[in-house]
């Protein structure tokens, strides 16, 4: 994708009416819509996420929050999320974001409400194979998400690697995801040619966030060798991802001594609670290995500006002479 220097802007988040080629990640509990206002007002792509227990009701509460925003704004939603509650896909095509993201699942009929809609449509890949099936199936925008990323997903490729197979085999804008929270990692994958970043740990801590403070400290304080991918939270809490889908967290009391295995009662007992009480030395929390960037309580306008000055200055600057 072509940049102009001086905004790292490309071609796709010129075409959106972006100003900076950065998505934040539609993640549950964390990217409500003060998250993604401030996202967008800062010049990104602001998403609101839909969490494994979302509701209609829930989304639509979020987006109140967008309030007279007129900046362009997204939404992301879970496959099997709208199939157990297909009112919350109604919800988000009645909103009409600028672009509408549906993951985990292989259902693409979602792909021609969406554009009926105006919507530009978007999912997340882990493979080539998947990326064309996308493509074949009317989806005008891939996010190649790399094992490195938080949260569920297919921990299968890491980023750079599934970006340029993904790059090599399809026509249409491709995001990058996955360990995506410092500008140098930013100026990687746009040099490898994506399209724009869709981020998500280094937004999980911000101000805006819907992520309680002490998860957001949690994460500050935590490197990349903190994190692991388990479906042990989701076995313990009865959502059904299914099982090509764990999530990647941060490690914990919890994952320690339950990871692999099936929580009883008392387990899942203490999980909730610990969860009500905001203790995360049991209760989950998504990261990506990009963590180690992370600063808790920043405002997202600053998390785009820190990340596009330095990597604007790396897309400048040749690397050095061996």
């Amino acid at each position: 994708m072509a940049r102009d220097m001086d905004t790292i802007s490309t071609r796709w988040s010129s075409a959106m009416g972006l100003d900076v080629p950065i998505v934040n990640a539609p993640m549950g509990g964390a990217a409500g819509g003060a998250l993604a206002a401030a996202v967008s007002n800062a010049g990104g792509l602001g998403l609101i996420g839909n969490g494994s227990s979302s509701s209609a009701a829930s989304l639509a509460a979020q987006l109140e929050i967008l309030g007279t925003l007129n900046r362009p704004f997204g939404i992301g939603l879970i496959d099997w999320v709208i199939g157990k509650d297909p009112q919350i896909l109604d919800t988000a095509l009645n909103a009409r974001p600028a672009l509408l993201s549906v993951s985990f699942g292989a259902d693409y009929d979602w792909v021609a409400r969406a554009h009926d809609a105006g919507c530009v449509t978007a999912t997340q890949v882990a493979d080539v194979d998947s990326a064309l099936r996308a493509v074949d199936a009317g989806v005008e925008v891939l996010v190649a998400r790399g094992a490195e990323a938080g949260g569920h997903g297919t921990p299968a490729v890491a980023t750079l690697p599934l970006l340029s197979a993904v790059l090599d085999r399809v026509p249409v804008p491709v995001l990058a995801a996955g360990g995506i929270a410092s500008g140098r990692a930013l100026a990687a994958v746009l040099a490898a040619g994506a399209a724009g970043a869709w981020i998500g740990t280094a937004f999980a801590a911000c101000a805006e966030s819907l992520l309680p403070a002490k998860a957001g400290e949690a994460l500050a304080a935590a490197t990349a060798a903190d994190t692991l991918n388990t479906r042990v939270f989701d076995a313990a809490l009865g959502y059904p991802w299914p099982a090509r889908f764990p999530e990647r967290v941060l490690r914990n009391d919890f994952t320690d001594a339950w990871d692999g295995r099936t929580p009883d009662d008392h387990a899942r007992a203490q999980l909730r609670a610990a969860i009500a009480a905001d203790d995360y030395r049991i209760a989950p929390v998504n990261a990506g290995q990009g963590v180690d960037d992370v600063t808790a309580g920043e405002p997202a306008a600053a998390v785009i500006a820190r990340l596009c000055a330095d990597a604007r200055a790396r897309l400048a600057t040749p690397p050095p002479a061996s």
